[in-house]
């Protein structure tokens, strides 16, 4: 899945895999690793891959989310070009149809969101979209509601070679429990939070243990740019803390389906999105 930030691409993922392998949020670029999703059908395994929104980088991290999706393309069988319907194209989704243009694999200009217009926008939106670049094929679709998404799903197995399955049918993602951990707490870093803070966070496990009582006690440490924003995120007597864990932990417990004690500390990593060393300890490194 490739296109520019905020066009549901998550939640497409989401949608397409029957359970929450990726997190989501109003927020752009919430998105930061490729993130695989497999879907099992009586006609084979699919495996997506949510990438990075693409856009303009101002900064190291955003030179890595938007390498990171480019790096995605090269090894995809069918290309599913996510745009928002609600929207005209915008100059992200332009830089993203012209990434494509070199490549062989059939591309599928989805639109999302239709949900949020009217039959003659759509058409219109449709047009304005197809002018970006050549594609196979299009559907209009809501990730949110589920409209379309089994025509989406029978558009791409049309394209798909055959080949052996790349994972065990009850895998759903490729991405590790400490990995899903993270993201759970940054998504209710962005869900909380407002201004350039949700940007200047990133949140790794520490500790991931199982304890008596069937429990599975975790330590992270969410690390931000400035003192005042760890401020902010710890807020008054460590309330706004408080409910960024609560959630999270609701979210921990559903996945791993099991009791868990979540520990938090929001440490200061100053400039850590234009350092190269530091993104790479925080796990924002392409893959050899």
């Amino acid at each position: 899945m490739f296109g520019r930030p905020n066009t549901g691409k998550s939640t497409l993922l989401n949608r397409l895999v029957g359970t929450k392998v990726a997190i989501v949020s109003p927020r752009p670029q919430t998105t930061r690793n490729r993130i695989a999703g497999v879907v099992n059908l009586p006609e084979g395994q699919i495996v997506f891959l949510d990438t990075p929104g693409i856009h303009e980088p101002k900064h190291k991290l955003g030179e890595y989310l938007v390498a990171s999706a480019r790096a995605a393309l090269p090894g995809a069988e069918v290309i599913l070009f996510v745009a928002d319907a609600s929207d005209p194209p915008h100059a992200d989704d332009g830089r993203s149809a012209e990434m494509l243009r070199p490549l062989a694999s059939p591309v599928l200009l989805v639109l999302n969101k239709m949900d949020l217009v009217r039959p003659e926008e759509l058409e219109k939106r449709v047009e304005e979209f197809q002018g970006l670049g050549t594609f196979k094929d299009w559907v209009a679709v809501s990730a949110l509601e589920g409209t379309n998404v089994d025509v989406l799903l029978h558009k791409i197995v049309a394209e798909l070679p055959e080949g052996p399955p790349y994972f065990p049918p009850e895998m759903r993602t490729d991405r590790s429990p400490e990995f899903m951990v993270a993201e759970l707490v940054r998504e209710q870093v962005l869900h909380h939070t407002r201004e350039e803070i949700p940007h200047s966070v990133a949140v790794q496990v520490e500790t991931m243990e199982p304890r008596p009582n069937n429990l599975i006690y975790i330590a992270a440490t969410v690390f931000v740019e400035r003192a005042s924003q760890k401020k902010i995120l710890i807020g008054e007597g460590g309330q706004m803390l408080r409910r960024i864990g609560q959630g999270a932990r609701e979210g921990i417990e559903e996945l791993l389906g099991k009791k868990v004690y979540l520990e938090l500390w929001v440490k200061v990593r100053e400039k850590w999105r234009t350092d190269e060393r530091q993104l790479r300890r925080l796990g924002y490194a392409l893959e050899d």
